[in-house]
């Protein structure tokens, strides 16, 4: 057992993702709130170890629990397990270890609210979406995105306390976003899926109709950014989300023209780093809040 494999099978690229959104969302919540909150250092460490340590875990829990399936696809083959690498016991007792760790941090350094949405967000991604959905509905990814909501709101929860209607609707962001991201890359590796006998979007309903989906998802989404405005975001926010979203609708309306897994390629480039810079610019908003 090498290190590289424990971090493969921690998934360090959605680890990195998480936490961005988790911290980004802790600035925005101590700035943003109606009443402003000084944060210490320690309470960036804290909301960075316990989503790290959440998200490594239940990486690791979808790792194990998807050993039986990974080695009937191209991509994820030669993932530790199915490549024999590392025993799927030692890969579930990692799991196991770290999300519990994560949410007994989360409760004893950070606040119960942000334990309670740090566990959410396990929950959701090992079992509602790896063991109930995804094998069963098409519907897997879509509600499954809960799991990426829980760490922008655990969080702002880590700032405030609480859960305000702003922190809720920053976070609702990820659940929105998720299904034209999945689905972009579900298109692009449709036959793999297929192989595999895991009905996403594309095998069950075809590359045309997924691409008008995911154009309708976009159109969904954009507005639902821009709409933060009438919340209590800034100026400096909607010109980004505006800018960025606009991105997405263009590569997407382009998507439902050509719905090849050679553009749904192009396409998931462009919306893969569409949750980063959302949250970033939450951040700044936070930082330099400007409003008319």
């Amino acid at each position: 057992m090498a290190l590289k494999d424990i971090l493969e099978v921690s998934k360090p690229r959605i680890v990195v993702l998480l936490v961005i959104t988790a911290v980004a969302s802790l600035y925005g919540a101590s700035q943003l709130s109606p009443d402003p909150v000084d944060i210490t250092y320690m309470t960036y460490l804290h909301i960075v170890v316990a989503g790290a340590l959440a998200s490594a875990g239940s990486s690791a829990l979808n790792h194990y629990y998807d050993r039986d399936i990974d080695p009937r696809m191209t991509r994820t083959s030669t993932r530790p397990i199915p490549a024999g690498r590392i025993s799927a016991k030692t890969v579930l007792f990692y799991g196991l270890v770290l999300s519990c760790a994560s949410v007994i941090y989360g409760y004893f350094l950070i606040n119960v609210v942000s334990a309670f949405f740090i566990a959410v967000g396990i929950f959701s991604y090992v079992i509602i979406y790896t063991v109930w959905l995804k094998r069963l509905n098409t519907s897997n990814i879509v509600i499954g995105g809960i799991a990426g909501s829980a760490a922008s709101w655990a969080g702002w929860s880590a700032a405030t306390g609480t859960l305000d209607l702003l922190g809720f609707l920053v976070g609702f962001l990820v659940f929105v976003w998720t299904p034209s991201h999945f689905w972009c890359l579900a298109m692009k590796i449709r036959d793999e899926y297929e192989q595999a006998n895991v009905p996403m979007l594309p095998v069950v309903i075809g590359m045309r109709r997924t691409s008008k989906y995911i154009l309708a998802n976009t159109l969904i989404l954009v507005p639902y950014s821009l709409m933060l405005y009438m919340f209590g975001m800034g100026l400096l926010y909607l010109g980004i989300a505006s800018v960025s979203g606009g991105l997405m609708l263009l590569y997407h309306y382009k998507l439902t023209q050509n719905p090849t897994s050679d553009f749904a390629w192009r396409a998931y480039k462009v919306t893969a780093p569409y949750l980063t810079i959302i949250f970033l610019a939450v951040a700044i908003d936070g930082a330099f809040h400007l409003r008319v």
